[in-house]
C-alpha cells in the first residue's frame, strides 16, 4: 500500500511540476513576444485543405443544405474544431477560435473565396479554449481565453509564423477569479462597441448556481457581459449586463448601436422547456438584468427558484428577450448583415447559429437562423435561413457554431462537428 501512494504521489508531483513548466514557458514566451523579441518556436500545425475529407464534405454534407432561391453554400476551409470567427478586412484572412488549445488562421491567398492554408497562429503561445477571436477595424485581433484577454497589434502584418508582438490585456487568471475556472461554459466571445470598447461575454459555470455566488458575480460580471479598454493601461473594466446564463454570441447594431445577443437557458427542465433567447440590451450597466437564476428562459421560472422571492435590487428590472427559440437548440454566434451581395431585405438582419442539442430526445437546431427587425430596431419574426445539417434520421452531419460577414459580402458559417467553414453566396435567382 505504501509502494502505491508512494507511485501516486509521485506521478501528482511529475504533473504538477510538469504544469508548472509549461505555464511558465508560455509566460516567457508571451513576454518575449511583447518585446519584439524572437521565441524560435517551431512554426505550429498546417491542416491539408485538398485531401479526401473536403471532398467527402462537398459530397456527403453540402448537398443537404438548403436555402431560399438563389443562394449557395461551398467549403471555405478545413479547420478542426472550428468555433467562433474573426474576418480580416484586407487579405482575406479567417482567424478561428476553438475550445481547445489552438487558433487557426485561414487565408484565401489568391482570392478565390476558397482558403489556401490553414495554420496554427501564434503557435509560440500555448491557447487555453481561446473560443473568442474579434477583429478591429483599425487592424487589432483579440483573443478571450477561460481566463485570460489577450491582444495581437496588426495582426493582419504579423500573421505569418509563430512569431508576432502579442500583449495580455488581461493576465492569466485575472479575468474571473481562478477558483472560478471551469469545464463548462468557458466558451467566451468578444466584440468591439460603437465606443470602442472591448466588450466580453462570460457565462457562468453551473447549470443553476447557488444563491451565494450571486454578489460576486455580479461584481465580476459572470454570468453577464463586461467591457474593457482594447489597449493596455487603465483597464477601465466595467459589468454592463447581469442575469445571463450562457451568452456565446453578441453583436452591435450597425446604425443605432444596441447590442444584440443570445442566451442558452437552463437543461433539465423538459424537452420543450425553457426557451432560448435572442436579446436586445435594455441599456448598459451594472444593473441591467436579464433575469436568470430566476428565469430560466422567458418567463419560465427555474425549478431552484421558483419560489423564492425575486430581490429588490432586481426587482421590475427584468429585461426580456426580443424572440424567445425554441428550446436547447443552443443558439450561439450571431452578426447583423451589411454587406451588398444579398437581396435587400436581408439588410441589417440578425444571422445567427443554433448548435443543436446535447441532451433532448429529439434533435434539434443545426442551422442558420435570420432575424428581420422593424424601422424601430426591435425583432419582428426569426425563421432558418439555412439547414439541413440535421437529418430526416435525427443525426447531426454538422454542427453550425458562428456566422460571421466575409470581405465579399458574402456570410461564413462555422461547424466544430465537421471542423470547417462554410462560405454562403448569392448571385440571384
Amino acid at each position: 500500500m505504501k509502494k502505491i501512494i508512494s507511485l501516486i504521489t509521485s506521478v501528482f508531483l511529475l504533473m504538477l511540476f510538469t504544469n508548472t513548466v509549461f505555464s511558465a514557458g508560455d509566460e516567457e514566451n508571451l513576454s518575449l513576444l511583447g518585446s519584439f523579441k524572437r521565441t524560435d518556436a517551431a512554426m505550429g500545425e498546417s491542416i491539408p485543405q485538398d485531401t479526401k475529407f473536403a471532398e467527402n464534405v462537398r459530397k456527403n454534407i453540402l448537398p443537404n443544405i438548403k436555402m431560399p432561391a438563389g443562394f449557395k453554400i461551398e467549403l471555405f476551409a478545413v479547420a478542426p474544431d472550428a468555433r467562433h470567427m474573426a474576418v480580416s478586412r484586407n487579405k482575406g484572412a479567417v482567424w478561428i477560435g476553438t475550445r481547445k488549445d489552438k487558433v487557426w488562421q485561414a487565408t484565401d491567398r489568391d482570392m478565390d473565396n476558397v482558403a489556401d492554408t490553414v495554420e496554427s497562429y501564434s503557435a509560440a503561445l500555448k491557447f487555453d479554449i481561446p473560443n473568442g477571436v474579434c477583429y478591429s477595424d483599425d487592424g487589432h485581433l483579440y483573443v478571450v481565453e477561460r481566463n485570460r484577454v489577450l491582444w495581437f497589434p496588426a495582426a493582419e502584418f504579423f500573421m505569418e509564423g509563430a512569431d508576432g508582438p502579442v500583449f495580455a490585456l488581461i493576465a492569466q487568471g485575472e479575468l474571473i477569479p481562478p477558483e472560478e475556472e471551469s469545464y463548462n461554459h468557458t466558451a467566451r466571445v468578444c466584440v468591439i462597441g460603437p465606443d470602442d470598447k472591448l466588450y466580453i461575454s462570460m457565462g457562468q459555470p453551473f447549470n443553476v448556481p447557488p444563491e451565494d455566488k450571486y454578489p460576486m458575480y455580479d461584481e465580476v460580471g459572470i454570468g453577464g457581459i463586461i467591457k474593457i479598454n482594447r489597449f493596455p493601461g487603465e483597464l477601465g473594466r466595467e459589468v454592463v449586463g447581469i442575469g445571463i446564463r450562457n451568452s456565446v454570441g453578441h453583436a452591435f447594431h450597425p446604425d443605432n448601436g444596441d447590442l444584440w445577443f443570445t442566451d442558452n437557458q437552463v437543461d433539465g427542465m423538459g424537452e420543450e422547456t425553457p426557451p432560448g433567447e435572442l436579446n436586445k440590451a435594455c441599456g448598459l450597466g451594472p444593473d441591467i438584468w436579464y433575469g436568470f437564476p430566476y428565469y430560466g428562459g422567458g418567463n419560465v421560472r427555474t425549478g431552484e427558484y421558483k419560489d423564492k422571492q425575486i430581490p429588490g435590487k432586481y426587482s421590475g428590472k427584468y429585461c426580456k428577450p426580443q424572440i424567445e427559440t425554441i428550446a436547447h437548440a443552443a443558439d450561439l454566434g450571431m452578426m447583423f448583415y451589411t454587406g451588398n451581395m444579398f437581396p435587400a431585405k436581408y439588410k441589417n438582419a440578425i444571422f445567427s447559429a443554433q448548435h443543436g442539442s446535447w441532451n433532448a430526445v429529439k434533435a434539434r437546431g443545426a442551422r442558420v437562423m435570420v432575424t428581420y427587425l422593424d424601422e424601430k430596431g426591435n425583432a419582428t419574426k426569426m425563421e432558418p435561413f439555412a439547414e439541413g445539417w440535421l437529418t430526416e434520421l435525427g443525426t447531426y452531419l454538422g454542427r453550425p457554431v458562428d456566422v460571421q460577414q466575409y470581405v465579399d459580402g458574402s456570410i461564413l458559417v462555422s461547424d466544430d462537428k465537421a471542423g470547417v467553414i462554410y462560405r454562403i453566396s448569392y448571385s440571384g435567382v
